[in-house]
């Protein structure tokens, strides 16, 4: 079969349907699927680097000899391996091992290995390195770089390599369509497809590995420009689509919402007064609102989200909120039961955790109409969840959730009315700030407002940026402020999509931290913990049971304790600058002066160094989102991507911004006909035209 995008994933040897449904969770289905599947980045395992010219925070492939392996008991057991090559020696140490791993680095073995060098108490050690036994079996060093790619729960890197060998293979026959005329892509940019997709799985050692990292090789900005294409000629239709929708109209119930207000210990600023000015004639009309709420870390949009549900609740109708992780989730039901609760409004909740009679209760008051505001995560879009009368959806960090999500929402609101089909209005919040021009071209289905202006009384974050050779005086750092009652953030940032690759090196990370730092409460959140552990250690932080908390970035939103002032986070060149400023919005939430540490890798890239020193001058969200899409820095492709999400694969909104004026013209051209408008939208989007990122 000559197309690919018709020849099914399970005709690639070793993919049976069970693996094929694994499969399936990466949005793979068929061996073109496959073929867009995009490294997040790359590794250089093409040449061996003498141990003694090892740099910290770089990843290398080293050989040398075993000269011991032993088990320590330290503050935690672990087997330390010494191994040495004609120029040094370096520590190899394990947390996770068996009897049989520890017989395979026999004194005098040639061991190969492939790690992080950090620096450790005796020197540089690489934790938890990949190894093998060099022998006459061994293969050869390659000469490509090494991509690692999107993961879920399931696939490895070294099964996904293998099958898009496979893919390659079959590349090398035709089979996938050009889908573009040549003449109008511009004239930069017309590369043949098959040969980008050639060129980003294999890239030839000796690439320049900076350009690569910063999307800006001609191969990935071909796909770049047609990714983005097809995600706005998506966005075309769900714009048509909306044209007949209609909704409930929402009027103000004057005497609830001065109930609300006289409660408050502060006045609304002027922003928040103007935003809730826009959202409530919004409401008031027959089409639904669809409204993007943006508004810096701490700008106060959950209080504007609260005026817009009395509006509904108002008129006797229910509101849905919907946030992306059960942290999140928990902090806006406080926030929410604290406001509205006093005013007689039934609050519900809904999550993933909920045990079973607890669940079927807050099913029975949503469906009945009784829970006038139900909170909770994913978890309200399931089948099972029967609203009574939804005419609001206020979604958090919307583009978190794949966008199939927010529409399945907002289905569960439709209701027959005498105007046709009524569906619920809909406000979209989010706190990383998107520059205009930007707004405009992602968002061009949604109205915007912005919330421009911060309460009085928010403490400024004195961000460091401190190279990781001085990891020993940040830990002293941490030690100083908790002998002072503080508690401290330790967030670690690792690239690879595999939540157990996270989750182990964060815990290597705490067991790293709980032998320096003696004494001190330490604790580990991350991705991989179940939702009412997650929840423990997080109250446990919050009531100032826990000093140190070591986490993932799954506390980049939604986590507030005013007594933590210290926020250390690792590797930050490996995340988006609107991310880092997420993550250090964690502190500053108190009265006390707070300090975000950016321990960083060396070396560092120049266009990494902008880009750190943009977070140290900014506090303002929208000049650091405006500096970000300057310097068209990585952002996303780099940063940390939920697994499973419907989005971006390869294009990035800030770093290809430039792009999209060209993608608008394309859009308009005549000589783009129709079939090939769907083809692309298929290509990108798996058939799901009307789930384009809105």
């Amino acid at each position: 079969m000559n197309n690919l995008a018709e020849l099914p994933i399970t005709a690639l040897k070793g993919v049976g349907d069970k693996f094929a449904q694994v499969l399936g969770k990466l949005h793979v289905s068929t061996v073109q699927d496959l073929l867009f599947h995009l490294p997040l980045r790359y590794q250089d395992r093409t040449r061996v680097t003498p141990i003694a010219a090892l740099t910290p925070g770089l990843d290398a492939v080293i050989e040398g000899e075993v000269r011991a392996a032993d088990v320590v008991f330290g503050r935690r057991r672990s087997l330390v391996v010494r191994l040495q090559d004609g120029s040094g020696t370096i520590t190899l140490r394990f947390f996770h091992f068996s009897a049989a791993q520890k017989n395979r680095f026999a004194r005098g073995a040639r061991l190969r290995c492939y790690g992080e060098a950090r620096r450790g108490s005796a020197g540089l050690e690489l934790y938890h390195p990949e190894t093998e036994i060099v022998g006459e079996e061994t293969a050869p060093h390659p000469d490509t770089l090494t991509p690692v790619y999107p993961l879920t729960e399931g696939v490895s890197q070294g099964r996904l390599r293998g099958l898009m060998l496979q893919a390659l293979d079959l590349l090398e026959r035709g089979g996938v369509t050009e889908l573009l005329p040549t003449e109008l892509l511009p004239a930069a940019m017309r590369y043949p497809l098959a040969d980008a997709l050639r060129y980003l799985h294999t890239p030839p050692a000796g690439v320049d590995l900076a350009q690569l990292a910063e999307g800006q090789h001609p191969a990935q900005q071909r796909l770049a420009i047609e990714e983005l294409l097809a995600h706005h000629l998506s966005l075309l239709e769900v714009r048509r689509g909306n044209a007949a929708i209609a909704a409930p109209p929402l009027s103000a119930n004057a005497a609830l919402e001065r109930d609300f207000l006289s409660r408050l210990p502060f006045s609304l600023t002027g922003a928040q007064q103007r935003v809730c000015a826009e959202i409530a004639e919004d409401l008031a009309s027959h089409r639904p609102m669809m409204r993007l709420l943006q508004g810096d870390v701490g700008a106060g949009k959950t209080l504007v989200a609260a005026l817009a549900a009395l509006k509904a609740i108002g008129t006797g109708a229910q509101v849905a909120v919907m946030a992306p992780t059960e942290i999140l989730a928990e902090q806006h039901r406080r926030n929410f039961c604290g406001w509205l609760e006093p005013l007689g409004i039934s609050v519900a909740w809904l999550t993933g955790s909920l045990k079973a009679a607890e669940r079927r209760a807050q099913l029975a008051a949503i469906a009945s109409g009784e829970a006038q505001l139900v909170v909770g995560t994913h978890a309200l879009f399931q089948p099972e969840v029967v609203f009574h009368n939804l005419a609001l959806v206020i979604i958090d960090e919307q583009h978190r959730f794949g966008v199939r999500q927010r529409l399945e929402l907002r289905e569960k609101g439709s209701a027959d009315g005498a105007a046709g089909r009524l569906q619920p209005h809909q406000l979209i919040m989010t706190a990383t700030p998107i520059p205009r021009t930007l707004a405009m071209s992602a968002f061009a289905d949604l109205d915007c407002s912005v919330i421009d202006e911060l309460p009085p009384g928010r403490q400024p974050i004195n961000t460091v940026a401190i190279s990781n050779e001085r990891r020993e005086e940040v830990m002293q750092r941490v030690q100083t402020a908790v002998a002072e009652g503080r508690q401290a953030y330790w967030v670690c940032t690792l690239i690879e999509e595999s939540e157990s690759l996270q989750a182990q090196a964060a815990e290597t990370t705490a067991n790293e931290l709980a032998e320096v730092l003696t004494g001190m409460r330490i604790a580990l959140v991350h991705g991989r913990l179940k939702p009412d552990e997650k929840e423990r250690v997080m109250a446990a932080f919050k009531a100032g049971e826990v000093d140190l908390l070591v986490a993932t970035t799954v506390i980049e939103v939604g986590v507030d304790v005013p007594n933590a002032s210290l926020m250390i986070i690792e590797n930050p060149e490996r995340l988006g600058l609107a991310q880092l400023h997420q993550l250090r919005g964690r502190v500053g939430r108190g009265s006390i002066a707070s300090h975000c540490v950016l321990l960083y890798g060396t070396p560092l890239s120049q266009n990494g160094r902008a880009r750190l020193q943009a977070l140290r001058q900014h506090s303002d969200g929208f000049a650091i989102a405006e500096e970000d899409l300057r310097l068209r820095g990585p952002g996303e492709i780099l940063g940390t991507r939920q697994t499973g999400e419907i989005q971006h694969r390869i294009a990035d909104l800030q770093r290809d911004a430039h792009l999209l004026p060209q993608v608008q013209r394309i859009a308009a051209a005549p000589a783009l006909d129709e079939s090939a408008r769907r083809a692309l939208i298929a290509r990108w989007l798996q058939n799901k035209p009307r789930y384009a990122e809105a």
